[in-house]
């Protein structure tokens, strides 16, 4: 098992970074050691001390493809839940700046907490979906699908010109505007409309 995230999904929070708008899907990878599930509190790594949020709709892959057509992607996926891209932004600063990758800010132990619950894609409209983020009770991100530059179909289509997708693979499609950092005591809630999908711990 995978997963692949997407970066620069949203222009708007392309815009708050000061990124150029992908022409593109771009994507990077995290390995299964990523996964945060159950609630479980993230502790705050001892390498970084900017570690950021990103709020993301997560697809789950459900069966095997490669070369992907964009229409027929949609057979490659049934469901999906909200999760967490956590990044270390000074780490990736660093990176950036000396022209390294950045592996070690995005793919390190537990930054992608992943909630246990997936929803039918059968019973949302995945073109028009609002999902949130509460830091503290405080709303701090608010995304709808429909803001998407690449749609899950797109992605799928072009990621797997690369690569094989397997089944249980999980693609992050990408985060809105709002990100920001995360201090030990912070509490993290996603929402997908009202249903929370998750609510942990910073420690």
């Amino acid at each position: 098992m995978k997963i692949i995230c997407i970066g620069r999904n949203f222009a708007d929070h392309a815009k708050e970074l000061k990124n150029d708008l992908p022409t593109e899907p771009l994507f990077f990878l995290k390995p299964d050691t990523a996964l945060l599930r159950d609630n479980e509190p993230f502790y705050y790594p001892n390498f970084s001390k900017e570690i950021h949020y990103e709020c993301e709709v997560v697809i789950k892959i459900c069966k095997v493809g490669k070369n992907i057509q964009k229409k027929f992607a949609h057979k490659y996926y049934e469901q999906l839940t909200l999760g967490i891209d956590f990044t270390a932004r000074d780490i990736q600063q660093q990176c950036k700046e000396k022209g390294l990758p950045w592996e070690r800010a995005k793919a390190f132990e537990h930054s992608a907490p992943l909630s246990n619950t997936f929803i039918d894609k059968n019973t949302i409209d995945l073109n028009q979906l609002e999902f949130k983020l509460l830091k503290n009770n405080i709303e701090v991100q608010h995304g709808n699908t429909k803001d998407w530059i690449f749609d899950v179909d797109t992605i799928i289509a072009y990621v797997s010109q690369y690569m094989t997708l397997k089944t249980g693979d999980l693609i992050f499609t990408g985060t809105p505007k709002g990100v920001g950092p995360v201090e030990i005591g912070d509490k993290l809630e996603g929402y997908i409309g009202e249903l929370q999908l998750f609510n942990f711990e910073i420690k």
